[in-house]
């Protein structure tokens, strides 16, 4: 089984980790939270993965800060008065596992000196790190690998969201010396039962592993 706590970052903002988020969820029959939503205009990513993966009930946790605007945490923040309380940021309790979603990528700041990856490696869960397969993937997605790494945070590995590109996550899994979990494909129709197909397809057995965290890149 996977870690009951595991977070989802990705290596840029829109690159599908709302949509891995909840077929994971679905996969684990976890619970679901995002720390952070900034942008307030129309579906949030909380409603967006309660709908896909058909969740609700409490299995949706509040987001700990609700900002209007759709732009970086620390910014939408300040434009509304608001301050991040960084060391303040802990996960709900539940009995269920529990999926954790970013804001944006790994760096992006939540206040003028910290950023998701700061809180990251505070919690020290293991993380999916999540990586589009179009040009420029290799360059992002190792530069996210070495900022989790120079802050100890653990890695259960990279999932890839897009079209097939081998080779690509062959020099990833190679020059980043990280596992490579699977592939969720573009879906020309998003739906429940379509993502939760693709995602079977996609990851196979990968999120039967690792109890407690074995396996994870420490």
């Amino acid at each position: 089984m996977t870690p009951r706590r595991i977070v989802v970052t990705g290596t840029d903002t829109g690159i599908g980790k709302t949509v891995f988020s909840a077929g994971l969820v679905d996969r684990l029959g976890a619970d679901y939270w995002k720390p952070v939503q900034a942008g307030l205009d129309g579906e949030t990513d909380s409603e967006t993965v309660a709908r896909l993966a058909g969740i609700g009930g409490g299995r949706v946790h509040a987001e700990a800060y609700r900002l209007k605007m759709p732009v970086s945490p620390h910014r939408a923040a300040a434009s509304e008065g608001v301050a991040i309380d960084v060391a303040g940021l802990a996960p709900p309790p539940t009995l269920r596992p529990l999926v954790i979603e970013g804001a944006g990528g790994v760096l992006v700041p939540l206040t003028p000196a910290a950023s998701f990856a700061d809180v990251l490696a505070r919690w020290g869960f293991p993380v999916v790190l999540c990586a589009r397969t179009s040009l420029g993937t290799i360059n992002h997605t190792l530069l996210s690998l070495e900022a989790l790494r120079h802050r100890a945070v653990p890695l259960f590995g990279v999932a890839f969201v897009g079209e097939a590109e081998p080779e690509t996550a062959q020099a990833i899994a190679g020059i980043g010396r990280v596992r490579i979990l699977g592939r969720l494909a573009w879906l020309p129709q998003l739906t429940a039962a379509l993502l939760r197909q693709s995602f079977r397809q996609g990851f196979g057995a990968r999120f039967d592993v690792g109890p407690g965290g074995e396996g994870c890149d420490v």
